[in-house]
């Protein structure tokens, strides 16, 4: 079915459906090709009925969630992936437990995102966090980038409302987004002296493409998309940070 030389890569995706057809794009124009045979081998598995993750911090149903998606990881492993990928940010609060039960290496999207900025960006000092609630309460931004020796600034409460409408009444939703809830969280951001500010969100990804927001929002996505191109041996055309 593959070719020898092939580094198959496994996406569990469907969280949502919406981001991970944009992430198969990402890793499609962002892959250094001349003919089909350039691009990655990959198998998506679209788990779009996998439990919503900030449901499942907020009822206390993190085991179902953690047994929904190993199972998924045995799967793309068992089928032959070399590496996994889950284009989800808040599902990363059991990549840990995941990475334990796996066999191949899990690409964690949030520790690359933030190794990313810490190398490329070393002016950042003060970096917003746009992300779900649960992302948020996971805490997995904020330590990485304390870690890194960055601030982290989340949105106010009001604020944080705002992201939640875009992510879920608008992107998830199929709603057309208000622009003007977003001008507001920008507001937040630069008074809170931010130098760059991390989507940390699949539905925020999508977001960025469509309004072709600046490269001051930093793309977990497109983060994740480049560290899938390059360990799975094929060549990096261009990174989109």
């Amino acid at each position: 079915m593959w070719g020898k030389e092939s580094k198959i890569l496994g996406v569990v995706g469907g969280m949502g459906p919406l981001a991970t057809q944009l992430f198969y794009r990402m890793l499609i124009d962002m892959t250094d090709a001349e003919c089909d045979q350039d691009h990655l081998d990959m198998i998506i598995l679209n788990h779009a009925s996998m439990p919503d993750r900030t449901d499942a911090i907020k009822s206390g149903r993190i085991e179902e969630l953690y047994e929904a998606l190993l199972r998924d990881v045995k799967k793309l492993e068992q089928n032959g992936a070399a590496a996994i990928a889950i284009p989800c940010n808040t599902s990363h609060m059991v990549l840990d437990r995941l990475q334990a039960k796996a066999g191949i290496p899990i690409i964690n999207m949030i520790r690359e995102t933030v190794r990313s900025i810490k190398e490329d960006r070393k002016e950042v000092r003060k970096v917003g966090i746009l992300a779900t609630d649960g992302t948020v309460a996971s805490g997995l931004y904020q330590k990485a980038c304390t870690e890194a020796g960055m601030q982290p600034v989340l949105p106010s409460k009001t604020g944080q409302k705002l992201v939640m409408k875009i992510i879920y009444d608008g992107i998830k939703g199929g709603n057309p987004i208000d622009y003007n809830d977003f001008i507001k969280i920008e507001g937040e951001l630069a008074a809170g002296g931010c130098e760059a500010a991390i989507m940390g969100c699949t539905e925020l990804s999508c977001m960025k493409e469509i309004y072709r927001l600046p490269d001051y929002y930093i793309d977990a996505m497109e983060v994740l998309a480049a560290k899938c191109i390059t360990i799975c041996g094929k060549k990096l055309k261009k990174i989109r940070l």
